[in-house]
């Protein structure tokens, strides 16, 4: 048996052909490379990370993978989520205690909050399960159900999460700022397999935010607040904003 390295970092990046909006969304060009390729080349970027893969259940992302450079793993094709779809790659590394979930649709990711998630994982094995949130500066976004919004207690711990406002500003002095949560997580290896393993919770199914499978079967989140916003490409109207945006980085 492979012997678990405390210091070993995994980041996983799930990557589904299918998609109901944006089919074959993650090999769709953007500034000449697919958008997978963006992802995969802002974690390489990251120094707190051992290993970068790609986890997909389709033949084609992993043939384009590989042309640039990128390790894989087929998994099956029907898992409900990203976070099942990087347990399965995770069992291809044995010896990664700290696994971390970059979203695939989120090119503009910051590889420094990566390595924050990860080096507070390594740093602390009381941490299970870890992930970001930034200050909403539009006031527009806090009814936007899109907009996934999060509360968190006095350790840093969240409290809920919710695509309705949270919570409700009956007295707005006294609650100046609404959080939005961002699509990345991190968990200690041995509490990623204990949470695919529990069936979808009640609160997961009803608000469609898989992250409260965790609250409801009593786990704790922590919660990393940042300044940094990575927006993710669910529309191609999305992917050609984002390519202008590169364009602009680089003139």
């Amino acid at each position: 048996m492979a012997t678990i390295d405390s210091s070993r970092t995994l980041v996983a990046i799930p990557a589904r052909w299918g998609s109901t909006r944006f089919p074959g969304k993650p090999l769709h060009l953007i500034a000449g490379k697919p958008l997978v390729q963006h992802v995969w080349e802002r974690c390489q970027e990251c120094k707190q990370i051992d290993d970068v893969i790609i986890a997909t259940d389709d033949a084609r992302i992993a043939e384009a993978a590989a042309g640039f450079g990128a390790k894989f793993v087929l998994t099956a094709p029907e898992h409900p989520s990203g976070t099942d779809r990087i347990a399965e790659a995770a069992n291809s590394y044995p010896d990664h205690r700290v696994i971390i979930n970059v979203q695939g649709d989120e090119p503009l990711i910051s590889p420094a909050l990566i390595d924050e998630l990860a080096r507070t994982l390594r740093d602390d094995p009381g941490v299970q399960m870890i992930t970001a949130a930034a200050p909403i500066q539009d006031v527009a976004q806090i009814s936007d159900p899109n907009v996934v919004k999060v509360i968190f207690d006095t350790h840093g711990d969240a409290l809920y999460f919710s695509r309705s406002p949270l919570p409700y500003l009956r007295n707005p002095e006294a609650w100046p700022r609404s959080y939005r949560h961002l699509g990345i997580y991190g968990f200690q290896r041995s509490f990623l397999f204990q949470f695919v393993a529990w069936p979808p919770s009640r609160l997961e199914q009803t608000e469609s935010l898989e992250q409260l499978r965790a609250l409801e079967n009593g786990s704790r989140i922590r919660v990393v607040l940042t300044d940094e916003l990575s927006p993710g490409v669910d529309t191609p109207e999305q992917a050609d904003a984002i390519e202008k945006h590169l364009q602009k980085q680089s003139s």
